[in-house]
């Protein structure tokens, strides 16, 4: 059974940082491309950032690029992002994950997700 467990959410500060974590177990995990997405109040959701199996070029949405930081441990079957700089249009549920096929930043290319972390940015 796959699960993705994410964790590190918070409430934070505007100009404040947090680290989430994204714990993946029964999957190959080294084999899969790695996703952050976040659903805001009344959006959709949308991607935030990405990174390929081999840790290689990282993808970001354009209003975090500089922010945050998506990174990866296939030794510890995890994924991070860190965010920094964090701005209440920051304010999300964010979720992590892997990549079946199709574009990075569509949803729908993401077979397997985590439940997701609460970030509030308070202004």
């Amino acid at each position: 059974q796959v699960q993705l467990v994410e964790s590190g959410g918070g409430l934070v500060q505007a100009g404040g940082s947090l680290r989430l974590s994204c714990a993946a177990s029964g999957l190959t995990f080294s084999r899969y491309d790695m996703g952050w997405f976040r659903r805001a109040p009344g959006k959709e959701r949308e991607f935030v950032a990405a990174i390929p199996w081999s840790g290689g070029i990282t993808y970001y949405e354009d209003s975090v690029k500089g922010r945050f930081t998506i990174s990866r441990d296939n030794a510890k079957n995890t994924v991070y992002l860190q965010m920094n700089s964090l701005k209440p249009e920051d304010t999300a549920v964010y979720h992590c994950g892997a990549r079946g096929t199709g574009a990075l930043r569509i949803p729908g290319s993401y077979r397997y997700w985590g439940q997701g972390t609460q970030v509030t940015v308070s202004s």
